[in-house]
């Protein structure tokens, strides 16, 4: 049977609370009766000691002998404290018998005694115990005195009273202890449960595609804090996601929309005869199928990048060698374009996948060309660590509003709303940058001013796994 959260925390505090008033009880009563015993058994020591030395004080010696008024009034006090006296002589005479002066007093109080212990202990193995004392006067015993109680002990009107008193109170403290546990375990779970049924009715939500909730309420616990920041995180980067995946089918469309369109309008016109089907127009088209081949061909690079199962052919290589190789190759255009490309190198060799890396140089050199106006500048430049080899790619061009920033190396992404193909490829250039980068278990960041520039670092490991 599976139980609530709120169920298992009171349980809990009442288990706790009943546990602990048991536990006080048990040790209260345990400790308690081993003091009474041993307090009871002193004190019936120390009042047998006390009459037998009163006792001894009415011997008046010579012919007055002993005075039994006062040894009476000894003994009637003492049967009071449930001592019987029985007082002899030197000659073994009995002076004084309580049993005999009230024999009815005396079975009364030992019943009662008896009947007292059996309330409180049913199997106390426990009778009539009687102590002989003998009484000396200058070395010289003059008589003796038997000392008869209920032992080894008992417990009388008052100390039962007191045991029984106790021990209601402690009944009472565990009443008003199960009441308070149940109170303040409903509470705490109250406060503990509300928060997690808050979290479940979100993720409910997110589950149904829903992913607006958010959990504005505030929790001092620790866990159920970083639970609910949790889940509004997860909230919000699956709605970001579900933007990018609509975005991502409304860009592929208008990727492939164009070119298919251009396609179909130039074949149809050939096939009606309103166009011969000569050589310009028949390239016209084969461009167009280009531009799609390319275009599937980079979603297939950036699918196989991102992969987990990505391959990695790495060998060690002089990444500011195959960089200075890579300028070598767009110098041509850098100059068609009236664009200045310097190179500051440093040796620092890598372990990594050589192609793979030249694709990101490529990338980042190209859209550097692309975006730098005639009369900028492109910098490139490697330097390292000994952990680490950075390259940057600085160029003087447009520059990337800020908005964009944190989207363009997402697919299909270009701060260039208008699409213009002349200004821009397909989108996918930096994304493939990107799981490239981090394939090798590196990182990418971008820094861009409008108007003055952007500029890409890549950080590379120099030995990876």
């Amino acid at each position: 049977m599976r139980y609530s959260l709120r169920t298992k925390l009171s349980l809990s505090y009442v288990l706790v609370a009943l546990l602990l008033v048991a536990v006080i009880s048990f040790i209260t009563n345990f400790l308690l009766e081993k003091q009474f015993k041993d307090y009871i058994m002193q004190q019936q020591g120390q009042r047998n000691k006390d009459t037998v030395s009163l006792v001894s004080q009415q011997y008046k010696g010579g012919e007055a002998g002993w005075d039994k008024t006062g040894i009476e009034s000894i003994g009637v006090s003492a049967l009071a404290q449930g001592i019987i006296v029985k007082v002899r002589d030197s000659s073994g005479q009995i002076i004084w018998d309580a049993t005999v002066h009230n024999n009815g007093t005396c079975s009364t109080m030992l019943a009662h005694m008896a009947q007292n212990m059996a309330s409180r202990y049913p199997n106390f193995k426990g009778g009539y115990v009687e102590a002989s004392y003998p009484v000396t006067r200058n070395f010289t015993q003059i008589g003796s005195v038997d000392i008869g109680y209920y032992g080894p002990y008992y417990f009388n009107d008052n100390d039962l009273a007191f045991i029984n008193t106790l021990n209601k109170m402690l009944v009472s403290v565990g009443i008003f202890s199960l009441i308070f546990a149940l109170l303040l375990g409903e509470f705490m779970a109250r406060r503990l449960s509300m928060p997690i049924s808050r979290v479940i009715a979100s993720a409910r939500q997110i589950s149904k595609g829903y992913f607006d909730d958010r959990i504005s309420d505030k929790s001092n616990t620790k866990e159920i804090g970083q639970l609910t920041t949790t889940i509004n995180d997860l909230a919000e980067n699956l709605k970001m996601q579900e933007t990018l995946r609509k975005r991502l089918t409304a860009d592929v469309a208008h990727e492939l929309r164009t070119p298919l369109a251009t396609l179909q309008s130039h074949l149809e016109a050939m096939i009606d005869g309103i166009w011969k089907p000569d050589t310009e127009r028949l390239k016209s088209c084969h461009e167009e199928i280009m531009r799609i081949n390319r275009l599937v061909g980079d979603l297939e690079k950036l699918a196989r990048y991102e992969s987990e199962n990505l391959i990695l052919s790495k060998t060690y290589f002089d990444i500011s060698e195959l960089i200075h190789h890579i300028v070598n190759n767009f110098e041509t255009d850098f100059a068609g374009k009236g664009i200045g490309i310097s190179f500051k190198v440093a040796d620092e060799k890598i372990n990594a996948d050589k192609d793979k890396v030249s694709q990101v140089m490529v990338n980042l050199i190209s859209n550097a060309l692309k975006y730098t106006p005639q009369g900028g500048s492109v910098e490139i430049h490697v330097k390292g660590s000994d952990t680490e080899a950075e390259i940057g790619v600085k160029d003087t061009g447009l520059g990337i509003p800020p908005e964009d920033l944190q989207h363009i190396f997402e697919r299909f992404y270009r701060a260039d709303k208008s699409r213009n193909r002349m200004t821009g490829g397909s989108g996918i250039g930096l994304a493939i940058v990107k799981a490239i980068v981090e394939a090798h278990k590196g990182s990418v960041t971008v820094r861009s001013e409008l108007g003055k520039g952007t500029e890409f670092t890549v950080i590379l490991p120099k030995q990876t796994g």
